[in-house]
């Protein structure tokens, strides 16, 4: 009997896990020939979730859990959840209810059929922020024009992988983590599916403008470096027109004298040139300081505490 593990970070969702607990167990139960684990990760949340899941642990066959030692993401929370994970495949899940469960019976006939990576994209809504979607679509494009492997924009964590995806997974210890960029630089044989989204249960999104932006920026430096060189090309090509501009300058003054005239058009190419190196130095900044946070070693999170069920128990429900 194979065996599945759920992964299902949590962070302030305390209000969801009875609701969450019973949706899988209703779609689990109706699929047989698979052993099922539910393993949360509690991310350092600051309400009762990790209250809730011990008692669940100590009453609940198939569920497990992770206690890290403080919010550390959700990016970590899954790597933890996949270097605890022993069983053949892996579906990663969101707490709150918008990953409908009902899902997973699809991945897994696709998982049977062969492919290694099934990725659930989420359906338009009709009411769906146009502008929002107009950002989302532009930035992608822009990652895939910098980068040479392939980028699956619609793709998101709710996913199943296998155990060869789960072994590559492991293998990148970086701390600025870009779980969605690492998908698709493992490769395997990936299948999409979409499912419509739900609204969250309870609670409000984790995922304020700039957790967003942090991600977007941890995007693009992990995937490229493209960004380093191209702000070489627009320096250079600044020093050109600088210096053609110095010459022109220096020759009218030699032809036709001094003039004091020309203060804004000096102020306004200072502003510039002084605009151009900040921006440049803030893209090497951003790639200076993965280099400062990896050349640390240290470890990607720390568990305070963890309860995890072995095949034997979960067998024996």
């Amino acid at each position: 009997m194979k065996g599945i593990t759920i992964i299902i970070p949590a962070y302030n969702e305390a209000e969801s896990l009875d609701k969450l607990v019973d949706r899988l167990d209703e779609v689990t139960h109706n699929i047989s020939g698979y052993m099922f684990t539910y393993l949360f990760i509690n991310d350092g949340s600051t309400d009762n979730t990790l209250e809730l899941l011990q008692e669940k642990a100590e009453n609940h066959p198939r569920v497990s859990y992770l206690d890290l030692s403080r919010n550390f993401g959700k990016e970590t929370a899954m790597l933890a959840g996949l270097d605890y994970a022993s069983d053949e495949a892996v579906i990663i899940l969101d707490a709150d209810l918008q990953h409908p469960p009902e899902i997973i019976e699809e991945m897994i006939k696709y998982w049977e059929q062969g492919y290694e990576d099934v990725y659930a994209v989420r359906e338009k809504k009709e009411d769906e922020d146009g502008v929002k979607n107009f950002f989302s679509k532009t930035y992608y494009k822009f990652v895939q024009k910098i980068t040479s492997e392939q980028v699956y924009p619609s793709a998101g964590d709710f996913r199943l992988l296998d155990r060869k995806c789960v072994m590559a997974l492991r293998e990148l210890r970086e701390n600025e983590r870009y779980m969605k960029g690492m998908y698709g630089w493992i490769g395997f044989h990936k299948k999409e599916i979409s499912y419509k989204e739900e609204p969250r249960f309870a609670g409000e999104t984790k995922f304020d403008f700039s957790e967003l932006f942090k991600l977007a920026i941890n995007g693009i430096t992990s995937y490229s470096t493209v960004p380093l060189r191209m702000w070489s090309y627009i320096g250079f090509f600044t020093s050109l027109i600088s210096f053609l501009f110095l010459a022109y300058e220096i020759g009218k003054t030699i032809l036709f004298g001094s003039n004091s005239a020309g203060y804004p058009t000096l102020l306004a190419a200072i502003l510039f040139l002084g605009g151009i190196q900040l921006i440049s130095l803030g893209v090497m900044g951003e790639y200076l300081g993965r280099v400062f946070i990896e050349t640390k070693g240290r470890p990607a999170y720390f568990i305070r505490e963890k309860h995890i069920k072995t095949k034997k128990e979960v067998h024996h429900e």
